[in-house]
């Protein structure tokens, strides 16, 4: 099977998670800060696609999903950029804190800091892009973007909003996390497409996106302000969205393949067809035997002893802080501790692979 199965990508988001925490705050703002405009591009070509007056009134629907269909553009941009999005990030600090891999400061750290971020970079987009650029100028699409600061801020109630943005970032986070198994660019971009598309057509709130929603629809004329705003929609949709992206996501899948497993092997090769159906098989021993099993060839002889525990295909040692197998995937290399030593000026010498995450 060309991807990651369930287990090695959990742990891939444990080792992403522990590296957010050693980037430098400067860094970590402004990553976070262009997470904001590159989701913005896709809030805004989902906005052009739905301001269609005669399907919102006789097939609002259809109009809905093709609009969905078409907002899944920005966090494919974000996803294949690297970009620091708060929703993504929720499941990534959980799972590397529930690893042991950071503290509860590392979290606390990442999330305010991606929070805040991803709302100046996408304010920034949607105020001097498309505000004073005039995108939206036509009559349409203002009562396009004032309806759709109403119908998510107004209509709905605190708990409505609360109940749905757990449902967004479920499916946000489900995406990020796909894209995570995926080994190639295809893979990522159809892993991030259709969980955002679902949740978008399902008219779920997502807390980063609605920064460009509300605000729009308040900069042309919706009828509340700024404070209206963060009490009846900021605030509930990012707790609903912590609270999907923690429990729903990364808690379960910790759980599942992470809490008690011991090492994980992170390995780049296709494996055969007997791995690829064991990776359906969910939480289990890598490749369904124990280390160290022998087998048996068609004649009864024995084979070479399987040992996952040394390097493969002579690639070198790469090992982390619970994580003591040999990787030879490319982001398994770039997750490694040499990372670490070069990034901070660390004599290798001088430290183990532990002192490194």
């Amino acid at each position: 099977m060309d991807a990651f199965n369930p287990q090695q990508t959990t742990e891939l988001v444990s080792r992403i998670g522990a590296r957010k925490s050693h980037m430098r705050i400067d860094k970590l703002w402004w990553n976070s800060f262009m997470a904001g405009p590159l989701l913005g591009f896709g809030c805004a070509s989902s906005l052009c696609t739905t301001a269609s007056p005669w399907y919102q009134e006789n097939a609002p629907g259809l109009i809905r999903t093709i609009g969905a269909l078409v907002f899944p553009i920005g966090l494919v941009m974000v996803v294949l950029s690297g970009a620091d999005l708060f929703t993504g990030d929720i499941m990534f600090m959980t799972v590397a804190f529930l690893h042991r891999r950071v503290t509860i400061w590392d979290v606390l750290k990442i999330w305010v800091v991606s929070f805040f971020g991803n709302l100046a970079g996408i304010l920034f987009f949607m105020a001097i892009i498309i505000g004073y650029g005039g995108v939206f100028d036509e009559a349409v699409y203002k009562n396009e973007s004032i309806t759709g600061a109403i119908s998510r801020a107004q209509v709905p109630q605190w708990h409505q909003i609360f109940l749905k943005a757990i449902g967004a970032n479920w499916l946000v986070c489900f995406a990020v996390y796909g894209s995570i198994s995926a080994r190639d660019i295809t893979g990522k971009i159809l892993a991030c497409w259709w969980p955002p598309a679902t949740f978008v057509a399902l008219a779920l709130d997502h807390v980063i996106a609605n920064m460009f929603f509300i605000p729009l629809g308040i900069w042309n004329g919706a009828p509340f302000g700024v404070g209206y705003y963060i009490w009846k929609s900021m605030i509930p949709a990012a707790l609903g969205n912590i609270l999907g992206g923690t429990l729903f996501v990364g808690v379960m899948y910790w759980y599942l393949y992470l809490a008690g497993e011991g090492t994980i092997k992170i390995d780049s090769s296709l494996g055969n067809f007997l791995d690829a159906a064991m990776e359906a098989g969910g939480p289990m021993p890598p490749n369904g035997r124990s280390v160290g099993e022998s087998k048996n060839h068609s004649d009864g002889t024995a084979a070479e002893t399987t040992d996952d525990s040394g390097p493969i295909d002579g690639q070198t040692n790469r090992q982390l802080k619970s994580s003591g197998q040999y990787m030879t995937s490319g982001i398994g290399q770039e997750l490694g501790p040499e990372t670490y030593t070069e990034n901070n000026g660390l004599d290798r010498k001088d430290h183990s692979p532990d002192d490194l995450v």
